[in-house]
């Protein structure tokens, strides 16, 4: 093992799970123990963190409403980074990433919903910085992903025409938590258009996509997630937009389609992914994909992932910052075993 692996040098202060019970969460939880981690448990229900805590291995609980910041701050105390796998983001992130700026711990979530994201960018930077911790949201499938790719895609790169984001998903079984997010998510979509976020267009018609394989061409809509913000926070781009896959929309869009249900003992589903990103120059094109299964379970290894890089000193950012800031080499680190990538393929 390396000298300085995480796994052998862990921080004398714990890393609290806000929101651990949850379909992610648990992922998130799994993947800390994997490292080497042990994570305390967090969030609103103080059965079910208990029950979790056990089937780990009598992890540590502090239970903590939402809406009482005194009880926040005592949950978090001590610890040395929060990760909020609590949605909706719009109720939880404001709260949670105050809670854990004041214990001076780094912050992270697993947001796709632009506004909190957004809002974090905009009111947490100054105090971040003040504690000198990072507050990145969105280090997740959406908005982490899509913002790693594209930070790899266009290193070296002091300005960028247009970056496109193409989500394929060959079908999308929705959490609960999918499900409440979607309803409360009435905000306005962004996209950036001229270098600045701007109103998406309503109702795009539906375009077809040459994903990498295993998907293949598909049918895609425009539909950005919270990667948009993460991007235009630090890429200098006149243009970013996301396109979803169109049968995973339908999917999500539909209340009998079922939830995830595990299919290893993981707990990851047989869902598979393909996030495609090419950014343009002028006549110069690159692509760059990461394809995988599950996108529930792909968040835990890239959460954790840029949660190290803060952890061990690789990465010094504070602040309100963007998953690529934290960690532009983490893609390195979580390929082959968590993303299969294709680097730099030409486009036609």
């Amino acid at each position: 093992m390396p000298e300085n692996s995480p796994q052998q040098h862990q921080p004398a202060r714990p890393v609290v799970v806000y929101g651990a019970t949850g379909h992610t969460g648990r992922f998130v939880v799994a993947e800390l123990r994997g490292r080497g981690h042990r994570p305390v448990l967090s969030g609103r229900d103080p059965d079910k963190l208990a029950a979790l805590a056990a089937e780990f291995g009598d992890l540590d609980v502090r239970p903590a409403p939402i809406d009482d910041p005194v009880a926040l701050r005592r949950a978090f105390a001590g610890a040395a980074a929060v990760v909020n796998c609590a949605g909706p983001f719009t109720d939880t992130a404001g709260p949670v990433a105050a809670a854990a700026v004041h214990n001076r711990a780094h912050y992270l979530d697993v947001s796709a919903e632009q506004s909190p994201v957004r809002a974090l960018h905009r009111e947490a930077d100054a105090s971040a910085r003040a504690a000198g911790v990072a507050v990145v949201p969105a280090a997740a499938f959406y908005g982490g992903l899509p913002d790693l790719l594209a930070t790899a895609a266009t290193t070296g790169w002091d300005s960028v025409d247009e970056i496109t984001v193409a989500i394929g998903l060959d079908r999308w079984w929705p959490t609960e938590g999918t499900r409440v997010t979607g309803r409360r998510n009435t905000a306005p979509r962004l996209v950036v258009s001229e270098g600045r976020l701007t109103p998406a267009p309503t109702d795009p018609p539906p375009r077809s996509w040459a994903f990498p394989e295993p998907l293949g061409s598909r049918q895609v809509v425009g539909l950005p997630f919270s990667e948009i913000i993460t991007i235009a926070r630090h890429l200098p781009a006149s243009v970013v937009r996301t396109y979803l896959d169109h049968t995973a929309l339908q999917d999500i869009r539909d209340p009998n389609t079922p939830p995830p249900r595990a299919t290893d003992g993981s707990g990851r589903s047989a869902q598979r992914f393909v996030v495609d990103v090419v950014a343009r120059r002028g006549t110069e094109e690159r692509r760059l994909s990461a394809g995988g299964r599950d996108i529930y379970a792909a968040t835990a290894p890239i959460v954790v992932e840029l949660l190290e890089r803060l952890l061990d000193g690789r990465s010094t950012a504070v602040g309100a910052v963007a998953p690529g800031e934290v960690g532009p080499d983490a893609l390195d680190a979580l390929s082959p075993a968590t993303l299969a990538l294709t680097r730099w393929s030409p486009t036609s």
